[in-house]
């Protein structure tokens, strides 16, 4: 009888728990339904203020924005300035009895725009109302304020999904917890980046300075899309990244295509052939020793990712693909390696500014996504070095005379910094909670993987602040990021607030 009772009480506790958890969740949804309209109108203006990272003019105005954002619920907010570039905006909450900390990140900061780009009607900063993506036959829906929201209908506008998207959900999370009268179970850090598009050249002088006031037991990094299922998903890990800037040159001046083809070297070419040597008909990379310090997933990480509900299929559909690279590697899988990306090529003139020439130089940007074990500058010595080996001679610079009377192949290497992949244990005991926490606002099992496709400069944070870092992710995955129309649906919004939330108050 005795262990009979043993065995009961945690199944006690646990359903207890879970009633809890169910109840705080319909106070948030209740609180987020009945102050829709004003959590709507605060959102329309901060997505309406531009907000690419080199704008000078309006990255303050963003910053005054977050700060009046967090002074409306009482949470004082100061800027973490560098000696150059954008603040990060920070507040911070203590609550009584909390012995823990919890630093919640988002970036403010959005990608470059060319407006002529967005479909007709859709403008990068005067966020509008769409039923659908426009490229689905989506149409703007002529919305005035104290209509109700459909949860269905998509925010279009730059940043409205990265990353004012995290901004507004961790703001309007903790409304909610306060004004439901739920004390939450941590101590909160708001911090929120304006440089994260470019690098985050200056986080480390910013946690190098402020050290101290930014330490805490858990960052939970805002960003990104959920999985392309639309379920819910948590992320350890982040890959690294870097841009290598390519040049090949060609001759001074352009040629006539008749009078000298078949004699000028054409960089167009040279620079094609040497892209396509550095992988083969698979995708693999074929550059000496690209793969060789990956370190392996373990046991729980693999079995982590062999739950993860398939895509492939609905993808290639909608993505109008036959075959993807790598054969039938998932989607995921392909995360947990490194790449090498072609991200654009220049060479001459096409369609009707096209002319009969041979040009003068040809350029390509690579992408390099690193993952745990890769280390960004041997990774950027491994191509360089597959270049040279294919008989070029390497400057970071443009060639001299000199140069290229000696020189037949000659390539102009540059890079930005980069940075290192990242990667948290799936068993810690915090993870754990935020699995629980969020596994409690849905009714399916959430989503756990080892690591995002996309980069972020999570590595950092171990580094300079000795943090654990574990991602949320909150958008739809369709939100055209980076892109044209980029749009956040509605319902990610709601749901991203109910997620924060639960992650607030997780035992």
């Amino acid at each position: 009888m005795k262990s009979t009772s043993l065995r009961l009480i945690p199944l006690f506790l646990l359903c207890a728990a879970h009633l809890s958890a169910q109840n705080n969740l319909q106070k948030v949804t209740a609180f987020r339904k009945a102050h829709e309209q004003q959590i709507i109108a605060e959102y329309l203006k901060f997505v309406a203020i531009p907000d690419e990272t080199k704008d000078s003019v309006n990255i303050p105005l963003n910053t005054a924005y977050i700060v009046d954002m967090l002074a409306k619920r009482g949470i004082h907010a100061e800027l973490l300035k560098p000696a150059s570039g954008n603040p990060v905006v920070f507040g911070e909450v203590k609550f009584p009895g909390a012995t823990k900390t919890i630093n919640f990140y988002a970036h403010y900061d959005g990608q470059p725009v060319n407006p002529k780009q967005w479909s007709p009607g859709l403008k990068p900063f005067d966020p509008v109302f769409i039923t659908t993506p426009i490229e689905q036959g989506g149409h703007i829906i002529n919305y005035t304020p104290g209509m109700a929201v459909d949860p269905e209908w998509r925010l279009s506008g730059r940043a409205s999904a990265d990353d004012k998207a995290g901004i507004m959900c961790i703001i309007n999370a903790y409304d909610a917890l306060i004004q439901s009268k739920l004390k939450p179970t941590y101590n909160l850090k708001f911090f929120f980046e304006g440089e994260e598009e470019k690098g985050s050249p200056h986080l480390g002088e910013i946690f190098r300075k402020n050290k101290d006031r930014l330490a805490s037991d858990l960052w939970i990094i805002c960003d990104g899309p959920r999985h392309a299922s639309g379920k819910k998903i948590v992320v350890f890990g982040v890959r690294g990244d870097v841009n290598m800037q390519l040049t090949v040159y060609g001759p001074k001046r352009p040629l006539h295509s008749g009078n000298y083809g078949n004699w000028a070297p054409n960089p167009g070419l040279m620079l094609a052939q040497l892209l396509s040597s550095m992988k083969d008909d698979q995708g693999r990379v074929t550059i000496k020793g690209f793969y060789d310090d990956v370190v392996p997933l373990s046991e729980a990480e693999k079995a982590a990712i062999s739950k993860i509900p398939p895509v492939e299929a609905s993808l290639k559909k909608e993505l109008g693909i036959a075959q993807p690279e790598g054969g039938d590697r998932t989607l995921i899988t392909g995360f947990m390696q490194p790449t090498l990306n072609i991200n654009g090529m220049a060479s001459g003139n096409v369609g009707a500014q096209a002319a009969n020439v041979i040009p003068t130089k040809a350029d390509a940007v690579l992408d390099l996504r690193l993952v745990l074990g890769n280390d960004v500058n041997r990774q950027i010595q491994k191509v360089t070095d597959h270049i040279k080996a294919q008989g070029y001679y390497i400057t970071d610079k443009e060639p001299t005379d000199e140069e290229r009377e000696k020189y037949a192949k000659i390539i102009r290497i540059n890079h930005d910094a980069g940075y290192n992949a990242q990667r948290t244990p799936m068993d810690m005991p915090v993870a754990q909670s935020v699995i629980k926490a969020m596994q409690s606002t849905v009714d399916y099992p959430v989503i756990l993987t080892p690591s995002s496709g996309g980069s972020l400069p999570l590595f950092i944070f171990e580094k300079e602040l000795g943090a654990k870092v574990i991602t949320v992710p909150l958008v739809n995955y369709d939100n055209n990021q980076h892109a044209e129309n980029e749009n956040v649906k509605i319902s990610f919004l709601w749901e991203g607030i109910e997620t924060i939330a639960a992650i607030m108050q997780m035992k």
